[in-house]
């Protein structure tokens, strides 16, 4: 098949490829960034954190075994939100064949909620790229593909408008996520966690309430007093998109509930925490995305392979000394969760829920109950 399409970075750098769910628009554009896990393509497209970007995919084959509405992760426990929150799709090769009936392709799926893909990119070039010059903007245009190249004057246009486009540091992202009212889910059980909702994803939902947990579900601009009046017995602080230090409300309403009430967070909420304490945070060069990525208990020295999704992180030398260390990225040694005990403070910036990946950490949210319910 011709190739018909083009992603263009800022820098004017671009790849051919072929198009393929909806037709390209301002839309599909956004934050490149390289997911590392070889499967889980549904969950990532639909994960709230990844509103603002551009997904590529470095497995160099996507789609095989299709799409299914039930593995999508701002549903279906969690109304009203727009299925496909990543920008974009970018893939070396994707699959066009048949198939399990019940399911969708992934042309199909991006078609019918109005996402972009383009297949057929040099996907091992992008990531090297991306990790050498760090995450860009981009978008993918449609365009006439002469030897090889697209005519400089559809390039020059589509980096004037990147141009124009905002940095991920700075945006506040959260108000195109969660809920829009308080919810109860699961009521009834004897044990209340409150979630501040930044972009949840639906399996931390689930996670919870599989422990027999009512989840009190609140908007990301919610008041410290509607969280306390539930009389809950901790609270979450979610996950959620966009740069954490420009979350100016929900840091001063972490800050006032620490002390008050057990806090929790993943993620964006473990970012919230942090900068709630008084730490700072920090855009990563291209951050983490995948579900092989290893983190060391700091208290036990045991290592676990996590699922990430997060281009900003937590300054190490920052934190405060009343908080540990919990965990630690094996890699790149960066700050991946803090604890106290005594303060009843817990926080992960890795995905313990998975969807996709390991279940290595589910664990996690036992901690997280165990530090609730002791009185």
């Amino acid at each position: 098949m011709k190739k018909d399409s083009c992603l263009v970075l800022e820098d004017g750098g671009f790849f051919t490829g072929i198009s393929f769910g909806a037709e390209p628009d301002e839309e599909a554009d956004g934050e490149v960034v390289f997911n590392t896990g070889m499967s889980g393509y549904h969950e990532i497209l639909t994960d709230p954190s990844y509103t603002g970007q551009i997904v590529m995919m470095t497995s160099p084959h996507i789609g095989n075994y299709g799409d299914m509405d039930e593995w999508t992760e701002v549903g279906p426990e969690i109304s009203g939100r727009k299925t496909v929150k990543a920008r974009a799709l970018i893939v070396r090769s994707v699959y066009k064949g048949r198939v399990y009936d019940g399911r969708k392709t992934i042309d199909e799926f991006l078609t019918e909620n109005g996402i972009s893909g383009i297949s057929d990119i040099d996907t091992r070039a992008l990531t090297l790229k991306l990790r050498e010059k760090g995450s860009q903007k981009g978008c993918i245009i449609k365009c006439d593909i002469t030897n090889g190249k697209p005519p400089k004057e559809d390039v020059d246009a589509a980096v004037a408008r990147l141009s124009k486009m905002p940095e991920m540091q700075g945006q506040n992202l959260i108000g195109d996520v969660g809920v829009s009212k308080a919810e109860i889910i699961n009521p009834g059980m004897n044990t209340t966690i409150a979630v501040l909702d930044c972009g949840i994803k639906a399996n931390i939902v689930r996670e919870l309430t599989s422990r027999n947990i009512t989840v009190n579900l609140f908007e990301s601009e919610t008041d410290v007093q509607s969280i306390l009046a539930t009389g809950a017995d901790g609270v979450l602080i979610s996950n959620g998109p966009g740069d954490p230090a420009v979350l100016k409300n929900q840091i001063e309403l972490v800050k006032n509930l620490i002390d008050k009430i057990p806090v929790f967070g993943i993620c964006l909420g473990h970012q919230l925490i942090c900068l709630g304490l008084g730490a700072e945070t920090y855009k990563m060069k291209f951050g983490h995305h995948g579900i092989n990525n290893p983190v060391r208990d700091e208290l036990t020295g045991k290592v676990f392979v996590s699922s990430q999704n997060h281009g900003f992180a937590v300054k190490e030398e920052s934190l405060p000394a009343d908080v540990e260390l919990w965990f630690m990225n094996a890699n790149d040694k960066s700050v991946e969760g803090i604890i106290s005990r005594e303060r009843k403070i817990a926080s992960v910036q890795f995905h313990p829920e998975a969807a996709p990946g390991p279940v290595d950490t589910s664990w996690i949210f036992d901690e997280y109950i165990k530090i609730a319910e002791d009185k």
